[in-house]
């Protein structure tokens, strides 16, 4: 896997994004904080890849287990008005489409948190290198 970030205009914030052969996506900021506020922000795709991970663990589990899980529908909010001090809180609310039983139910709300983005933010220890690159 590989992602290329580029600046896409000299002296904007916009950033120009492309995973392995994706469709290209954008990161900017708001206008507030200096961007255009033109594109998700950093934040954004954090959170958003907790609910996406969180939506395609409960669709492949139903799958396996045969279970009439039509579709989901997630939310995630998140809270970090006290991120400088090290809490950033995410709020997932999430919404089973099709005729499941309230057990199935249970068991796919418990699997959601078992997909592997909720264990990495809040399991693992994260080592991050960044290698300045003259060129």
């Amino acid at each position: 896997m590989s992602i290329l970030i580029e600046t896409e205009r000299q002296g904007q914030l916009r950033q120009r994004v492309q995973v392995d052969q994706f469709d290209t996506l954008f990161g900017d900021v708001a206008e507030a904080a200096g961007g255009e506020g033109s594109a998700p922000d950093p934040h954004d795709y954090f959170d958003l890849s907790l609910g996406l991970c969180k939506a395609i663990t409960v669709m492949m589990y139903a799958k396996r287990h045969d279970l009439a899980l039509e579709g989901v529908s997630m939310n995630v909010s998140r809270n970090s008005d006290d991120e400088d001090n090290g809490h950033y809180a995410l709020h997932v609310r999430l919404s089973l489409i099709g005729h499941l039983s309230p057990e199935e139910k249970t068991t796919l709300h418990d699997i959601a948190d078992q997909c592997p983005v909720h264990k990495l933010m809040t399991e693992s220890t994260v080592t991050i290198t960044t290698e300045a690159h003259v060129g």
